[in-house]
């Protein structure tokens, strides 16, 4: 698979230690899911990051995205916070 694109906002961020980063992962990762097992691999601090999947929220190309969805080379993965309204 080429790249794609990772982008972490707020305490995600803190934790893995980057805002964003460029991934190469293997080919036959094909949905968001397969991709966050993954990210969990490549260090401590994404393990920890994603441990509860509960507490973040994905977006694919910008629009919201629930693991299951599709991803392919090329695209733009966001990691924050549960938006909370009030």
């Amino acid at each position: 698979m080429s790249e794609m694109k990772v982008l972490y906002f707020a305490w995600l961020r803190n934790k893995t230690g980057t805002g964003s980063e460029t991934i190469h992962p293997p080919a036959e990762i094909s949905s968001l899911g397969g991709l966050v097992d993954w990210l969990k691999t490549r260090s401590p601090g994404h393990a920890e990051a994603l441990a509860d999947l509960s507490m973040v929220s994905f977006a694919v190309n910008q629009e919201y995205a629930e693991v299951e969805d599709p991803v392919k080379p090329g695209d733009e993965i966001a990691l924050f916070p549960p938006v909370t309204g009030g």
